[in-house]
Parts: structure tokens; sequence; C-alpha cells
């Protein structure tokens, strides 16, 4: 905030000491102007290794995949759908989701979940995403992060809303026996305390609105590929 801040005073450097121990680039040293012009192609681009949002503050979470005897209470949400979709369609609409796609169902309740996480504090949806269709493990992704991405199976996130316990999203895809493919998706929260389990006791009865949704708008739009 004090960086961004500092903005309103203009600085201008009259000493180029640094030369004597890092020589200038090939062409010359690169104008603020074209910097800019140079960072806003690549990011139009989605040539962006790296951006600010995909710092994390809890690194060291634990998985959703740890043992029961590892303690505390979990509750799931599991789904599971075949389509004659081609399991690379399905993981194309997977791997795409969030940011400007949206989260395929009730893009009103997502939003509202935004705007309440923002006022108590939260990142809400506004970090979006850094690339419209491919993701790396670690970046940012509205108000979750790529934990684990095991492409073209897996995509696992874990949440950084604010909420009484952690959250993670599963979305996985795997050949059908029969032909096309059976799509899997798992929602796992556990609970800190009493106010987690009144949480998801709260929201499981839109867990058919928003989840249930989800399983029938990412098959369909694996479909219309």
């Amino acid at each position: 905030m004090l960086l961004i801040e500092s903005l309103v005073h203009e600085v201008v450097c009259h000493e180029h000491d640094i030369a004597r121990h890092i020589p200038d680039p090939d062409g010359g040293l690169t104008h603020y102007e074209q910097a800019l012009e140079l960072a806003l192609a690549r990011i139009a681009r989605a040539d962006v290794p790296t951006r600010w949002s995909d710092a994390s503050a809890e690194p060291a979470d634990p998985l959703p995949t740890d043992p029961d005897w590892a303690g505390g209470s979990l509750y799931e949400d599991v789904r599971e759908h075949r389509s004659d979709a081609a399991p690379q369609q399905v993981w194309q609409v997977i791997e795409a989701i969030g940011g400007e796609h949206g989260w395929y169902s009730f893009p009103l309740a997502w939003a509202v979940r935004g705007w309440a996480d923002r006022l108590v504090g939260g990142v809400g949806l506004r970090r979006g995403r850094r690339d419209p269709r491919r993701l790396h493990v670690g970046e940012a992704l509205d108000w979750w992060r790529v934990e684990s991405l095991d492409r073209p199976r897996l995509l696992r996130l874990r949440a950084e809303m604010k909420l009484p316990g952690r959250a993670w999203l599963e979305l996985g895809v795997e050949p059908s026996v029969d032909g096309g493919s059976l799509y899997r998706q798992r929602a796992v929260f556990q609970p800190h305390g009493l106010a987690g389990h009144v949480y998801w006791k709260a929201i499981s009865p839109f867990h058919d609105l928003v989840f249930g949704g989800m399983v029938r708008n990412i098959t369909g739009a694996a479909r219309s590929r």
C-alpha cells in the first residue's frame, strides 16, 4: 500500500552508479513507457509466468487426502456424471474454470459469496486467473489456489476465502468403460469448532443448486465443444 501511495510523487534518477557493477543491456535501458507497453502486451498474450496473487499465506495447509486418523472432521459433497464427451473435452472445461468463464452454476450466488468475503477482509473473486486456458500449481484462481494439477485427470483447489474451517474443491475426469468420460466432483470441508459445523449445515441446502449445477453445466459445456 505504501508503495502504491508513493506513486503520487514524481521520482527522477539522475545517477547511474549501478552501471559499474551491472552493465546496461544490449541496446541500452528500456524507457518506462516502453516497459509498460511490453508488460501489457505479455498480459494480452497470457505470457505471464507469475503475478502478485500467486503468493500464498498458507503453504502448509493439510490435504483433503490426509487419513482419518490425522484428526478432525471432514464433510464431503461427492458427485459423478457420465458424459458422451471425450475426456479431453471435459478437461479443457475443467482447466479453464473460473475468471471470465465463471463457475458454471448460479452466478449470482458466487458473486454474493465473493462480495461477502470482501466485506470480512477476504480476497473475494477479484483475483481472477492468470491465463484463460491453462493453470499451474500454486497460482491463484479467484478465491481458490491451485494445490494439485494432474493434467488431464485431476484439478484440486484450496479455498482462501474467509471460512470457519478449510475447504477444497476437486474436479476430475477419466475415460468411461462404455465410451465417453466419467466426470467426478468432490467438495471437502474441514470445520473449525462449532462455527464450522454450523456453517456446513447452513449451506448444505444449497449444494444441489451450486454443486449439482456445476456437474450439469461443466459436462454440458464439454459436449458443446
